[in-house]
């Protein structure tokens, strides 16, 4: 009689089954994102190789070599990105009030990990108001 007891629960009582299910669905869908990048780094530092979307490149146009030196800098302390390619000189054409307008920019190709994109993005805006 025993056996039978904890094999049927009673009525109005749900499974343990699906009181465990219910536990472990939502704890798997939020513990997904933790065990993709830990996967993906096992997986970089065992194969020695690159793995698609863990990395990227910011593009940030700056009006001289001073201000963009500053902001690479800057970037490079707070250990927001890996390395900055300071481009000098690049010829920016791009629409201002209706009309096509010409500048020379100085471009910085900043290497960064892509978690770290919007935390750069915001730290460079509050750089840029300052």
């Amino acid at each position: 009689m025993n056996m039978l007891g904890s094999r049927c629960p009673l009525p109005g009582h749900a499974r343990p089954s699906v009181l465990i299910c219910l536990l472990i669905v939502p704890a798997a869908f939020l513990t997904y994102p933790m065990f993709r990048t830990l996967s993906l780094q096992l997986h970089s530092a065992i194969m020695g190789s690159y793995v698609s979307g863990t990395h990227s490149v910011v593009f940030v146009n700056c009006p001289n070599e001073q201000i963009a030196r500053d902001i690479a800098r800057a970037v490079l302390e707070k250990k927001l990105a890996a390395s900055v390619n300071i481009l000098p000189k690049a010829s920016s054409l791009y629409f201002w009030k209706g009309e096509i307008e010409e500048a020379t920019e100085i471009l910085l190709l900043i290497k960064t990990r892509t978690s770290k994109v919007p935390i750069l993005s915001s730290y460079i805006s509050s750089l840029q108001r300052k």
